[in-house]
């Protein structure tokens, strides 16, 4: 019995000091009993953004094919619509090839940039051509893969000179077209994309274009309108006697595509599945429907009747316009836009082309190049942190007028830039190649003299 009683006695002793070693005396700073480890993770790949990617990667081509060979196709005659649909075509070939091989690295490369190379104020450089050093596993913005977002951006790069077809169709020779439209790719496409969206001086001044409105719309609609100039009038245009569209339904058609893919061209170009993305989404929406409606009015007053073809256009105005804006304004300022631009842009078709008798084909210049500068400026005035955040820009109408100036600034260099390229490039190829077709070929089509075929059998 004794025994047993100091046995538990001296277990008892043992429990006493063990439980002051743990209550009662201080713990040592954490610091000093466990050497900590800090690691840096590498970024992982967003499925999420990645999966939004692809799909507007492939809503942005759908814009292109079928969407602008339908829309332009529609609106020229029966004997010229394969032209139409070859020359769109082409691009989406001969660009996507451009791209890779090194139009990418021009426009997003910062190799320039960082050795002090003084190229770098027009282009990016060079170490990324065929998308050199690009693997799986590199990431950018939105942590997608890398040749995602190339892959985004050339669908930019294919829509942006299939806009300017509409102004000389049905008049132009496919061989000087194939020329002119690598060359213009190369000179005007590629440098605009860098200056607004890959680092150059537009961005760093602070230019706020989210999904094209300078790079897509004002360059491709300005040169747009020097083609048609230089080029000259179809033989049988006539002021005040339109040339009648060969099938309205692909217009519609045309024009749906467009919408849908618009919403991969806008709500895509935030590179994010989020509420920038969705407030882009909306926006673009709501601009269109209203710009639809607008156009829809105006002819109704104007002309007598509610054209489809009024109504098309006027969707398409309201989509050029919202492009710039689509990352900065809210509903008001979706509602606004979608308000004035087709006014403007009814104006440009009905009243001043007219009035100094050019023939803008299709109306690239009157709907996308019109649609494009009213979007870029009205970005300055109806800009919001509501929708940039807290840091961000806001327009004209929240009291920073700073910011509408840059983009009238952005704006103008747009202008200059893309018409002094136009006009240099349309000289060199038409005094080498030519570019106008033969009268014959003009009057009889240029399907069956071009490309051997006819759209319709009979």
């Amino acid at each position: 019995m004794d025994t047993y009683t100091k046995g538990g006695t001296a277990w008892l002793r043992y429990a006493a000091i063990l439980f002051m070693l743990f209550t009662l005396v201080p713990a040592l700073p954490a610091q000093e009993i466990i050497e900590e480890t800090v690691t840096v993770s590498e970024p992982a790949l967003d499925s999420g953004n990645t999966a939004w990617i692809l799909t507007s990667s492939i809503l942005v081509l759908l814009m292109s094919i079928p969407g602008i060979a339908l829309f332009y196709g529609g609106l020229v005659r029966q004997k010229n619509v394969l032209s139409v649909i070859m020359q769109t075509l082409f691009i989406v070939g001969v660009v996507s090839v451009l791209w890779i091989a090194f139009g990418y690295s021009w426009a997003f490369d910062t190799s320039f940039a960082e050795s002090g190379n003084p190229l770098a104020c027009v282009m990016g450089g060079f170490d990324k051509a065929f998308l050199h050093g690009v693997t799986l596993n590199t990431l950018t913005t939105g942590n997608i893969p890398e040749i995602l977002f190339a892959m985004f951006q050339c669908m930019f790069a294919i829509i942006t000179p299939a806009l300017i077809l509409g102004a000389f169709a049905e008049r132009i020779k496919f061989s000087g077209y194939i020329v002119f439209i690598v060359l213009w790719t190369i000179l005007a496409y590629f440098p605009m994309a860098h200056w607004v969206w890959g680092g150059g001086f537009l961005q760093e001044m602070g230019a706020i274009d989210f999904a094209g409105g300078t790079v897509v719309h004002i360059n491709a609609g300005i040169s747009a309108l020097i083609m048609a100039i230089m080029l000259g009038k179809r033989m049988d245009y006539r002021i005040g006697h339109p040339i009648t569209p060969h099938n309205v339904t692909f217009v519609f058609m045309g024009t749906s595509f467009l919408w849908l893919g618009w919403f991969g061209f806008n709500a895509g170009s935030g590179l994010c599945a989020d509420g920038l993305a969705a407030n882009a989404f909306m926006v673009t929406h709501i601009a269109t429907a209203t710009a639809a409606i607008t156009w829809m009015v105006i002819d109704w007053i104007c002309n007598k009747k509610p054209t489809t073809i009024g109504a098309c256009t006027g969707a398409v105005a309201g989509l050029v316009a919202i492009t710039p804006a689509a990352g900065t304004v809210d509903l008001l300022g979706a509602f606004c836009i979608g308000i004035i631009t087709p006014i403007i842009c009814f104006f440009m078709v009905a009243v001043i082309k007219p009035k100094f008798k050019y023939d803008d084909a299709l109306d690239a210049f009157g709907v996308h190049g019109i649609g494009g500068i009213v979007g870029s400026i009205l970005t300055g005035v109806f800009a919001t942190r509501f929708i940039s955040g807290e840091d961000g820009v806001q327009g004209a109408l929240y009291g920073d007028w700073h910011q509408l100036w840059i983009q009238i600034v952005a704006t103008l260099v747009s202008i200059v830039f893309s018409a002094v390229i136009t006009f240099i490039l349309f000289k060199i190829v038409d005094s080498t190649i030519g570019l106008r077709v033969d009268k014959r070929v003009e009057e009889e089509g240029l399907d069956i003299y071009e490309h051997g075929e006819s759209a319709y059998n009979h």
